[in-house]
């Protein structure tokens, strides 16, 4: 017979699980904690939980017994092979299988004796024991009731053993009362833990959401926004085993690894706000349309211009009486040469502002010189008789920029997005685990010299998270070859400039150095990066670095 202080300590044991499973955040750990605190509980030496799915099914989660050294399901990696039990046959409800009744009615059951009970059917039971030499035997079935009252699961548990005589026995009241207490607080934990994985879901939606709609503004950006975040958590976690230098003591746990993912993936949600011709300018002159054959229109004026002015001069030599047959043929040869290097030169100088719109790493003081002199070199007529420069101020302007494609008004525009992504983050209510979520992402385009944006920060006054993502941003911008404006960069093309921001207090100088050592860019490049971009690298030669 129990004893009131081993009932006690059982009480105290029930406690203690409670509030160990409230703390407990992984789904798999918890349902195992579950049923082996139930086990423990009730001294069974078996026991099966099972989850309600659809509203139509249990679903085998984990299963243990003991005695057979049968372990699946949870932490195992072993799934559980049976069926699901169905809640309904036929229409009508399953009330021949046990665990099918307590889900269904919301009723304990607790049977001494299955080969011996009636009005349950337990073929499938009889069957498992003789294949594997086992003898169900006491079995007590506890429906999981959630704090709505909606049946959430069902606990089973299996053969009782008597502490002192080792024998299977039934399970007293107090065994089921005590699962009974324990699936209650089981049902609660599990609940509370699949709404915070279904919140955790639909923000991570939410934002999958946000880069989509920036997707189809701009296809250019949205593989950016998935493809930072996943180099940010490969060189946070080269940063994490380093184990060694200024980030001895750098370390994250589960929570912090989910926390640097979002800033990741939100840190460039304020280029919603971002006009579309300003993301996907791909030449200098690209607005709603790239405004080069515009300008091709009026060169071709210009030649039609010279050609009729050639044929002109010859229709008057024609006219003239006063000069020789000999006369006018040699002056139209020398008209159609005249023509011929006023053609050829329009067409060079055309080919030249063809290739200037095309943005580049810089373009020379010589070759915007040399803009702004055919711009206004050449004169062209327009359909009501108005005679203008062939280039006009904004055009010459743009086709000036000296490196990239866009003017100094509309990079501050580009650049305001990390603006509007800081106000929008801080906006909105982080909960205490992913409240640097603002900080992590919206520091990605400051430098360790403090001569960043927005706000200047230097590499003291920044997270080593939020240095990881500028890293992240960096790279992954010198080698998308999904942009507009340039092709992607191959790995010592791009580690050469990265190392060059090192020196220039760009970067972090030893973050970079564990990016190159741990070869964090080279795992990233055979996951993400064309076969031709990934060249063989020569880290002694990378600027910066010192293998």
């Amino acid at each position: 017979m129990e004893t009131v202080d081993d009932l006690f300590g059982r009480l105290e044991q029930l406690n203690e699980i409670g509030a160990a499973l409230s703390q407990q955040k992984n789904l798999d750990s918890l349902l195992e904690n579950i049923l082996v605190a139930a086990k423990s509980i009730t001294r069974a030496d078996g026991g099966t939980l099972y989850l309600v799915e659809l509203e139509r099914q249990l679903k085998f989660e984990i299963m243990r017994t003991d005695s057979l050294k049968i372990a699946m399901g949870g932490s195992t990696g072993t799934p559980v092979p049976f069926y699901p039990i169905q809640l309904y046959k036929e229409g009508r409800p399953n009330h021949q299988m046990v665990a099918a009744y307590a889900a269904l009615t919301g009723k304990t059951v607790n049977i001494a004796d299955a080969y011996t009970e009636r009005g349950f059917d337990f073929s499938g039971t009889r069957q498992f024991d003789q294949k594997t030499g086992y003898r169900s035997k006491s079995f007590l079935t506890v429906p999981m009731k959630n704090h709505e009252g909606t049946i959430i699961g069902v606990l089973q548990l299996i053969n009782r053993e008597d502490p002192v005589s080792e024998q299977i026995v039934a399970f007293s009241e107090a065994d089921q009362r005590l699962a009974e207490s324990l699936a209650s607080q089981a049902a609660i934990a599990l609940s509370n833990r699949q709404l915070i994985d279904q919140l955790e879901k639909l923000f991570e939606s939410f934002i999958g959401l946000i880069n989509s709609a920036i997707d189809d503004k701009s296809p250019y950006t949205g593989g950016h926004c998935q493809r930072v975040p996943m180099l940010t958590m490969m060189l946070a976690e080269a940063v994490s085993e380093s184990r060694a230098g200024s980030f001895a003591g750098f370390s994250m746990t589960d929570s912090d690894r989910h926390e640097l993912k979002i800033a990741g993936l939100l840190h460039d949600c304020g280029k919603i706000t971002t006009p579309v011709h300003v993301v996907d300018k791909a030449t200098k002159l690209e607005a709603i349309f790239d405004r080069i054959h515009v300008i091709d229109t009026r060169f071709e004026v210009l030649k039609r211009d010279a050609e009729i002015a050639a044929l002109k001069k010859k229709v008057a030599l024609a006219a003239d009486r006063k000069l020789s047959e000999i006369d006018v043929r040699e002056r139209n040869y020398s008209i159609d040469q005249e023509l011929r290097e006023v053609l050829r030169h329009i067409s060079e100088d055309r080919d030249i502002l063809r290739r200037y719109n095309t943005g580049g790493e810089s373009m020379s003081a010589e070759a915007q010189e040399r803009v702004r002199q055919i711009g206004t070199h050449y004169r062209w007529t327009d359909v009501t008789g108005s005679t203008a420069n062939v280039l006009t101020e904004d055009e010459i302007r743009n086709l000036t920029i000296p490196r990239g494609t866009l003017t100094a008004e509309e990079r501050e525009i580009i650049n305001h997005h990390i603006v509007v992504t800081i106000k929008m983050l801080e906006a909105l209510p982080w909960p205490k685990h992913m409240r640097n979520v603002p900080e992590f992402a919206g520091g990605h385009h400051e430098r360790m010299d403090g001569k960043g944006y927005p706000r200047g920060l230097t590499r003291d006054q920044m997270s080593v998270q939020a240095r990881v993502i500028g890293i992240a941003d960096i790279f992954e911008a010198l080698t998308a070859k999904d942009r507009p404006y340039k092709r992607g960069k191959t790995l010592s093309e791009s580690l050469a400039i990265l190392g060059s921001f090192k020196e220039s207090g760009h970067i972090d100088p030893d973050l970079f150095d564990i990016f190159v050592r741990q070869k964090v860019y080279l795992r990233y490049a055979e996951r993400f990066l064309d076969p031709h971009q990934i060249d063989a690298v020569d880290e002694t030669k990378i600027p910066g670095y010192s293998p």
